[in-house]
């Protein structure tokens, strides 16, 4: 009986190990794919100011899409060139099929 008992506790120590280690395995995986996702990818681009408000300007791309480009000194209608991240218009586009 006592050889059954050693076999059960190497046997769950075994188990215990594979699934800390898938579990390891899969949130390194999660975790570089967010971060590569949500990750800001800047570009300078040339935006129409839309409106000046509390929290910032609002201008729209040369594309069709609105942005809050921070702290502006523009009017509304004035083109300036801005701080545009690329991976939020691509997740804007995604969201709206009909463009």
């Amino acid at each position: 009986m006592s050889g059954i008992n050693k076999q059960s506790k190497s046997s769950s120590k075994n188990s215990i190990l594979i699934v800390g280690g898938v579990i390891a395995i899969v949130s390194v995986l999660l975790f570089a794919y967010l971060m590569w996702y949500v990750a800001p990818e800047d570009n300078i681009e040339t935006v129409k100011v839309v409106a000046v408000t509390e929290s910032g300007c609002i201008a729209e791309t040369l594309d069709g899409f609105a942005v809050n480009i921070g702290d502006c000194q523009a009017e509304p209608g004035e083109f300036i060139p801005a701080k545009v991240d690329q991976k939020t218009k691509e997740r804007a586009a995604l969201m709206n099929p009909t463009r």
